[in-house]
């Protein structure tokens, strides 16, 4: 049964071009991984296939009665709320059944036996449905869910204000999943999840009978949850079959039969060429020779595909600073109240060191506490006088500027080709460079604000969830320029894998919390 249709669907931003009549089928329990680098399109997709957005050219058809979930990377929580009231919108039509239900038997009071006998009828229906679907036991079921995805360790009564973006993102993907859409569509829901909530995401979407479409830039979660991949790649989108590393067999296969069979016929088409040259002008050979160029003029021309330009990251160091980097002494973290334990912190000197803990217990305020960006609750911080710091937020607001305005913002010394050729070097073409920060991809943006970092000569870096929205190339060259920087770093990310190898220390947020973890 076939749940989404889009037929020769065509779309671009100005020159720009995303997809090219792109077609593309969903059917019912498919769990289906939409891969391409950063830029490609696929948050551009999934906006067209949900109705954000209005494809230049082609159709969308969903089946009847269909019920869809969106969790894409800009998604928003009403204010004033706690969590439990937002995970309890995700029933909220079977409150209103039960409403529905209570007036019914109001009604009963003052009616004829007629009427009374139809509202019965209404009743026995609606008190079917409420049992079906599990009215009576929602409150455990939303603590089974918000447990699962580290909800609990908040707090359910916490005011939605009060979170930082990590802990909406959750609240905002433990809603979506408690209202079991026939198709559920998920872009990079892992990046504010640690590793056990990712665990238990990962066996949820294993086991869920209904289709999804999953964007995610971490391979071994793609990889062990869907059974099609989608690829985009300059703006086409192409099926396979199987999970994330067959696809990578077959489209290595793929792209080798294209090279040898485009080679061929390169060989052929010089050949071809040759021949009319020299035979064109002879009575006797130029049947032949308009023979050939019929036959080359009618040839289906093979085309490789684009490479796309691939980001090399380097950090400029600056003068050496003293061996004590960042001291705190008897620091406690917080704004109100005390997230931790009095800490007492040494940085030394080309240390790098990973920052791990679950969301919610203050990896990102630790980092901005250290840098001095935020008073703490208590205690002091110390740097070095002569560090010179490059800072990576999570999430920052993108901005009206374009990529280009972006930098010279910031460098305003630069030309306009030293701006280029160092947005170039990140991995971004022409069209990105002029595009505006608000209309680029996160992983656009983030190679960006990458950008600036590697202009300016540094000793301590500090990165906050870097790899959120970088494809695979970006974060194996991000690794690499870690892993070679000749200064202090200070990280925090959610992928083990990441930095495992890469860092000569990890700090555990979840020994110095005051929280139950």
């Amino acid at each position: 049964m076939s749940i989404l249709d889009v037929e020769n669907v065509t779309h671009g931003f100005g020159a720009r071009s995303i997809l090219e009549d792109a077609s593309f089928r969903l059917l019912k329990g498919e769990h289906v991984g939409l891969v391409g680098a950063n830029g490609e399109g696929k948050s551009t997709f999934l906006n067209i296939i949900t109705g954000k957005l209005t494809p230049d050219e082609g159709t969308i058809s969903w089946c009847k009665h269909i019920t869809t979930g969106y969790l894409d990377q800009f998604s928003t929580l009403t204010k004033g709320k706690t969590i439990r009231d937002v995970l309890r919108e995700a029933f909220q039509h079977l409150y209103d059944l039960e409403q529905e239900m209570l007036g019914a038997y109001e009604k009963m009071s003052d009616c004829s036996d007629e009427e009374i006998s139809s509202l019965m009828e209404d009743v026995g229906e609606i008190q079917e449905i409420l049992d079906y679907s599990g009215f009576y036991i929602i409150d455990s079921k939303i603590e089974e869910y918000a447990n699962g995805l580290g909800l609990g360790e908040i707090g359910l009564d916490h005011d939605v204000d009060e979170l930082s973006g990590g802990q909406r993102a959750k609240v905002l993907l433990t809603k979506l999943l408690l209202e079991n859409p026939m198709i559920l569509i998920l872009d990079e829901p892992t990046n504010f999840l640690d590793e056990n909530h990712i665990a238990w995401l990962k066996n949820f979407l294993q086991n869920y009978d209904n289709a999804f479409i999953l964007v995610s830039h971490d391979i071994e979660f793609l990889n062990d949850v869907v059974n099609v991949i989608y690829h985009v790649e300059n703006a086409v989108l192409t099926r396979y079959t199987g999970d994330y590393h067959q696809f990578t067999e077959m489209y290595e296969l793929k792209k080798r039969q294209t090279e040898q069979a485009y080679e061929k016929q390169q060989k052929e088409i010089s050949n071809l060429e040759v021949f009319i040259a020299k035979n064109k002008a002879r009575a006797s050979t130029a049947n032949m020779a308009k023979s050939r160029q019929k036959k080359l003029n009618n040839m289906e021309m093979i085309e490789i595909t684009r490479e796309k330009p691939k980001p090399s990251f380097s950090f400029k160091s600056a003068r050496t600073p003293g061996k004590q980097v960042i001291t705190a002494n008897e620091l406690v973290l917080g704004y109100t109240e005390p997230l931790t334990k009095p800490l007492n912190l040494l940085l030394e000197r080309n240390q790098k060191v990973a920052i791990k803990g679950v969301n919610g217990l203050g990896k990102s305020t630790l980092l901005k506490t250290l840098l001095g960006r935020i008073p703490s609750i208590s205690g002091d911080t110390e740097l070095d006088s002569f560090v010179e710091i490059g800072y990576f937020e999570q999430e920052e607001a993108a901005s009206d500027n374009t990529a280009l305005q972006e930098i010279w913002n910031e460098y305003p010394g630069m030309t306009n080709g030293e701006v280029r050729a160092a947005l170039a070097r990140c991995g971004l073409t022409n069209e990105h460079i002029t595009s505006q920060m608000k209309v680029l991809s996160g992983g656009e943006n983030a190679k960006v604000r990458l950008c600036k970092l590697m202009l300016n000569e540094i000793n301590l870096l500090v990165l906050d969830e870097p790899t959120n929205h970088l494809d695979v190339d970006a974060k194996a060259e991000l690794k690499k320029a870690i892993s070679e920087f000749k200064g202090t770093v200070l990280l925090v990310s959610h992928e083990p894998d990441f930095y495992y190898d890469i860092v000569t220390d990890v700090w555990d947020l979840e020994q110095w919390t005051t929280k139950i973890v």
